[in-house]
């Protein structure tokens, strides 16, 4: 029995290292690969200029550059995938557990659930959709003077692959701080929709053109399935996540009484808060901390 427990355990731990390895080698790939592409973005400022000097949509779009949602949900990712980065390296040196490693964890997690996957699916899906429809509606031909192809690839497909990879090597069964992270989104997407109106009200010029082409009732209509589409991708990432990643088995170390699941961090629960031995069966050999061992040892030793 015990060369069995030692070979699951040895399987579990070789899981977790190539795990960690996978997230590490992409973590680190597509940070450096956002930061190259804003690093881009800042050197073309001349190039943009001289476009601006010869057509007036051009000179918009230099001026409305930080009000595009897709920057804001580019960034989102970027500051993400630094954190995601931050705590593989805690975790390579056994340090992802402590009081640092926690609070970056916490604010990976409420960050990618809140803001990265409902916005860019929300940004990839709409952006693609009115741009087979009409693209001067989203994204004017005009811009192809300053704006290369793959830089559209960047921004809006490439973003997914993120979300799939995540997905894919990241357990987020349930919500890391629900109260956290809807506040977050909600406090986004008003903040959003109070920029490009009040663009529009103070230039009389609709940010996105899709906007332009409707009546006020078919834009408060759009407004809302926006807010409604996006929200509805937040839900559902959590049981979509749990088609990949089974229920996890709280352990406690014997040696410590310290709680990990498989993963290495510790277990949580739907309301985000640590899962304790008060909701683990009272009698598993696995579930007794060190402050009820005494008790353990009294019921293993009764007759009853």
């Amino acid at each position: 029995m015990a060369d069995i427990e030692a070979l699951a355990s040895k399987d579990v731990k070789s899981v977790f290292s190539w795990n960690l390895v996978l997230r590490t080698i992409y973590h680190l790939g597509y940070f450096i690969g956002d930061n190259g592409i804003l690093v881009w973005c800042l050197g073309i400022g001349d190039r943009i200029n001289r476009a601006a000097s010869n057509n007036p949509a051009v000179a918009t779009f230099k001026y409305m550059l930080p009000a595009f949602f897709t920057n804001w949900n580019f960034s989102f990712q970027t500051l993400f995938l630094g954190l995601s980065l931050l705590h593989d390296v805690l975790e390579w040196s056994g340090k992802h557990n402590g009081n640092f490693g926690s609070k970056v964890r916490y604010w990976r997690d409420v960050l990618f659930c809140g803001c990265v996957l409902p916005f860019t699916l929300f940004v990839s899906s709409m952006f693609w959709t009115v741009y087979a429809i009409d693209r001067e509606l989203v994204f004017p031909k005009i811009y192809d003077e300053v704006v290369p192809w793959w830089f559209n690839h960047c921004v809006h497909t490439n973003i997914l692959v993120v979300l799939a990879l995540e997905t894919l090597l990241q357990a987020r069964r349930h919500p890391t701080d629900r109260k956290v992270e809807v506040t977050m989104y909600w406090g986004v997407a008003v903040a959003y929709a109070v920029v490009y109106y009040t663009i529009y009200f103070a230039t009389g010029r609709w940010l996105y053109q899709v906007f332009g082409v409707m009546s006020w009732w078919q834009v408060c209509l759009y407004q809302l399935w926006i807010w409604l589409s996006s929200y509805i991708f937040y839900l559902l990432q959590f049981p979509i996540n749990r088609l990949f990643h089974a229920e996890e088995r709280p352990q406690i170390s014997e040696s410590n009484g310290e709680t990990k699941t498989a993963d290495g961090e510790e277990p949580k629960a739907e309301n985000a808060k640590v899962i304790t031995d008060l909701k683990t069966p009272p009698f598993s050999t696995r579930s007794w901390s060190v402050k009820f061992r005494s008790l353990r040892n009294h019921f293993e030793t009764s007759r009853l």
